[in-house]
């Protein structure tokens, strides 16, 4: 009961994350696997806030002294994947951006050149 209010506001927290990514499955073009490691990590971010005497025993089975640096380092790691997953998702989408603009711009060009050819043509 000592720490009831913190461990209720961030299982309510994981709740809501895990809430807003599951709604907007149908509209995100998430992987499966995307989706899956997200609820496992949810899960066990609410394991760890109910029971967080389990992470220091993991932690100690790990080589790592507290249960806080072993979810640290879990985060650091989190992290990373979170920009890398981001950046090449950026660079994905200015790779189709780009194409696209390529294709308006050919096909503007071809449609233009046609205009002056039949102009010269009927002139």
């Amino acid at each position: 009961m000592k720490y009831f209010w913190i461990q209720l506001v961030l299982v309510l927290g994981s709740g809501t994350a895990a809430l807003i990514f599951i709604r907007r499955w149908d509209r995100t073009n998430t992987r499966a696997w995307k989706r899956i490691a997200f609820v496992l990590f949810v899960l066990a971010n609410i394991y760890a806030v109910l029971r967080p005497s389990d992470v220091t025993w993991v932690a100690n089975r790990l080589g790592v002294g507290r249960g806080t640096d072993l979810v640290l380092y879990m985060m650091v790691l989190a992290l990373a994947f979170l920009a890398l997953n981001t950046y090449l998702r950026f660079r994905s989408l200015e790779k189709k951006l780009t194409d696209m603009a390529r294709t308006v711009a050919i096909t503007e060009g071809a449609r233009l050149n046609q205009e002056r050819f039949d102009e010269k043509v009927s002139g």
